[in-house]
């Protein structure tokens, strides 16, 4: 999972030599730091974990927990503010 989600933060940036002879074009990689990764993988794994506990209540208490679906509303916020952030 870790590894999907370093490679789905990584920026790319196509970069031209410069050179007006040679038409040479390279590919730069800007990797996120690891505790961006750590912190994506910790709200993704909250969000199943709150998604889970959510059919759980409705499963057996048959009713609608509003604190935990803003919980999860929140985590979703974060995810994605984090990849737009990152990727622009």
């Amino acid at each position: 999972m870790r590894g999907w989600i370093r490679r789905f933060l990584t920026k790319r940036r196509i970069r031209d030599s410069g050179d007006m002879k040679t038409r040479e074009v390279r590919v730069q990689e800007d990797l996120p730091s690891e505790r961006l990764v750590s912190l994506v993988q910790f709200t993704i794994v909250a969000l199943v974990v709150l998604s889970a506990i959510e059919i759980v209540n409705i499963a057996v208490l048959k009713c609608w927990n509003a604190e935990v679906f803003a919980a999860m509303t929140g985590l979703i916020g974060t995810v994605t503010g984090v990849i737009i952030g990152k990727k622009t």
